[in-house]
């Protein structure tokens, strides 16, 4: 058995505009920390920090995250607006279309299921 220790805000980091990600209101930035993979490449983790704004989003992994600072707001597609804030855990599923409007500057914490 092995055990990992996930260190926030180390690893390989990205501070562009993550892919099916389109800024729509203001100009939030963001930096992603990609702090571990499974070896079979499934399982991700790692750390998500945003300035306020928008962004139209659209998710091709599940993703659990837990809001360490902040407040978002996630309207999927058609659905109605669900409010995060800090201490909040959520998942997103895959086919989550929507906005993810950063009311607050966000840290989190996230696992991503890939495929």
């Amino acid at each position: 058995m092995t055990v990992v220790l996930h260190t926030p805000e180390t690893g390989l980091v990205k501070t562009d505009i993550s892919d099916g990600w389109t800024a729509i209101e203001g100009e939030p930035t963001m930096t992603t920390w990609f702090e571990y993979q499974s070896p079979d490449k499934s399982i991700v983790t790692g750390t998500w920090r945003s300035t306020t704004g928008a962004y139209l989003a659209e998710a091709r992994f599940h993703e659990y995250v837990y809001l360490v600072e902040g407040v978002i707001e996630l309207t999927p597609d058609g659905g109605e607006t669900v409010i995060a804030r800090a201490g909040d855990a959520f998942t997103v599923e895959a086919d989550f279309k929507g906005v993810w409007r950063i009311v607050e500057p966000v840290y989190k914490r996230f696992l991503l299921k890939m495929g």
